[in-house]
């Protein structure tokens, strides 16, 4: 439980404050341990975030999966997955993922994300190569990109809407920049 609440904290710390927020003594302040106690559930700040991502990617990919998953062509499993995942944009576990992605971690910390974001990519890898994409792997890459630049968008609070941003992203997922071309 302790464990759990520790998880929790760290959330919303990243969530409201970056990875600047997540300190020992203030995680500490938020479950009402003594700090020495944070220190018997993770050895580093870079545990921590390590133990989010064990935690935190897997649920995150079982939504994007399951989107996916209900669609019945390749073009609506794209869908899905672009706007699965922007949907998860206000989502705290998502906040604390963009916020750990942006911090510098250790080397051990910044490979569990990359292959959590693998895994993720993975997933689209096939539906892209029923589209008669030459390179899947690679077009997926480059849509995880389309994804990530929206999911900064949406973060950033800039003057348009996240249903915009989504609509704007799955029109280039799916048309390339032709598709939001008014007129």
């Amino acid at each position: 439980m302790q464990r759990s609440a520790l998880l929790d904290a760290a959330r919303s710390l990243l969530s409201e404050g970056g990875t600047e927020a997540l300190t020992f003594p203030a995680l500490a302040e938020r479950t009402g341990l003594a700090r020495s106690s944070v220190y018997e559930y993770f050895r580093s700040r870079a545990a921590v975030v390590e133990e989010l991502c064990a935690v935190d990617f897997p649920v995150w990919a079982a939504e994007v999966e399951s989107a996916m998953k209900q669609a019945d062509t390749p073009e609506g499993k794209v869908e899905a997955y672009v706007r699965t995942q922007l949907a998860l944009v206000g989502d705290m576990r998502h906040r604390a993922v963009v916020a750990i992605s942006a911090s510098e971690l250790d080397a051990g910390a910044r490979d569990k994300i990359r292959a959590a974001h693998g895994g993720l990519v993975a997933m689209i890898v096939e539906a892209l190569g029923h589209m008669g994409h030459a390179e899947p792997r690679l077009a997926a890459m480059l849509l995880q990109g389309i994804v990530d630049a929206a999911v900064r968008r949406i973060e950033l609070g800039v003057a348009e809407s996240p249903a915009a941003i989504t609509e704007a992203a799955v029109g280039m997922a799916l048309h390339g920049v032709h598709g939001g071309v008014q007129g």
